[in-house]
């Protein structure tokens, strides 16, 4: 089947078959192989030898686990399928991070808010690169004075990371392309079937898939998806030699995952959406909410951030377009005190208090745990696939165990 024939199929059946073409033996069940290294042919006549930078293999032979192997190759080839683009994976997501600015190197890189990693990243480039520039995202005026231009980069994290609040992909393509500028995103937040971005005009989606591509809480991944061939090519190069290529193990685990990505995806979606429709008609005093629950979420929780929050605003019709698919099943309540964002989490029972995000289970964190810039009273929520009902009524047991508290 050929590319263009795949990419007619959907989500679910590319999902499954994305990776048939790189597929050389009778397993049904995808192999986990563990070889460092492989032979060389043994005819001599077959012997080729290197010339020039070793590219990673999307076929056989494979030569070093360095390069490329097997199971990470079939890994590749499905998230190519998904997500529409060349796809090259990393050993976690701040590694495909650091890959790419290593090969872009930007002179301006304007970014805001969003995941503190990357931020810390930039800051090491910055060590090796001391006229390399950070603006302001939004602040198109610093753009311009530092010369943000042709090569340099346009950083957009779209839901933002901790509040899954979105960011309009098309503005900022227009922005970037007036100055020749590159626009990457991390897409983190909104997986297949959410976000599109290469049809908003993004040149480089990037992925943290130890999220919802991973989808258990159990493999570190970094996913960098190009429509440029050298891109693909050139990346693939320097990734040899930064040593970030993802383990077998873990390739194998992701190829397990993205199996069920849309069935998983779909189902955290509507239930987060749910959580919120809910919370916000207990702030707004919808008239098909019980009274108690209106108090007791009036009385503990300040306010809601949500792509479908955005939504309500007839201004951001544009996240109907972005994501016509569903809402990221991220979001992120403030409570009223310090002191209940704090407590909140050890009142659930079946809400996990742990950082990450996009697991088969349900998550919150206190996310002043692991961000120190972040409002005292935000606590973040990661939906997964238990019944929004059984969620909701976890929700109101956390909420009335610290209504008391100041």
């Amino acid at each position: 089947m050929s590319s263009k024939q795949s990419q007619q199929l959907s989500l679910s059946t590319r999902a499954i078959h994305g990776d048939d073409k790189v597929n050389v033996v009778t397993d049904v069940a995808p192999p986990l192989h563990v070889s460092t290294t492989y032979r060389y042919p043994r005819n001599p006549s077959d012997l080729i030898p290197v010339s020039g930078d070793e590219t990673p293999s999307t076929t056989e032979p494979h030569v070093y686990s360095r390069v490329s192997h097997p199971t990470t190759t079939r890994l590749e080839a499905l998230l190519s399928s998904i997500l529409g683009g060349q796809v090259l994976t990393y050993s976690s997501g701040l590694a495909a991070f650091y890959a790419l600015i290593t090969f872009l190197r930007p002179r301006v890189v304007a970014i805001s808010g969003g995941y503190h990693g990357c931020h810390g990243i930039l800051h090491m480039h910055q060590k090796q690169r001391p006229d390399m520039k950070i603006v302001d995202l939004f602040d198109l005026a610093a753009w311009d004075a530092a010369g943000l231009g042709e090569g340099d980069v346009v950083h957009v994290e779209t839901p933002v990371n901790p509040t899954g609040e979105g960011r309009d992909l098309e503005y900022f393509s227009k922005l970037a392309k007036e100055r020749g500028a590159i626009l990457t995103v991390d897409a983190t937040f909104a997986p297949p079937p959410l976000l599109d971005p290469f049809a908003l005009g993004v040149d480089v989606v990037m992925h943290s898939g130890t999220k919802y591509f991973g989808g258990h809480s159990d493999m570190l991944c970094g996913i960098l998806a190009v429509r440029r061939n050298d891109w693909w090519e050139g990346l693939g190069v320097e990734r040899v030699y930064l040593g970030s290529t993802l383990g077998s193990l873990e390739g194998w685990l992701g190829v397990r995952s993205v199996r069920t990505l849309a069935l998983r995806v779909r189902q955290q979606s509507s239930s987060a959406t749910a959580l919120v429709s809910w919370l916000h008609g207990c702030l707004v005093d919808a008239p098909d909410v019980p009274e108690e629950e209106v108090e007791l979420v009036q009385a503990t929780i300040h306010s809601i951030h949500h792509t479908s929050i955005q939504a309500l605003d007839p201004a951001n019709g544009w996240i109907k377009t972005q994501m016509p698919n569903g809402h990221t099943p991220v979001f992120a309540v403030n409570l009223c005190t310090p002191s209940m964002a704090k407590n909140f989490p050890s009142h659930l029972e079946l809400f996990q208090h742990a950082t990450s995000l996009g697991g088969v289970e349900s998550l919150v964190e206190w996310r002043r745990m692991s961000d120190e810039e972040v409002d005292e009273r935000l606590v973040r929520v990661s939906v997964g696939i238990e019944a929004w009902e059984d969620l909701k009524e976890d929700f109101v047991r956390g909420l009335r165990g610290v209504k008391e508290l100041k």
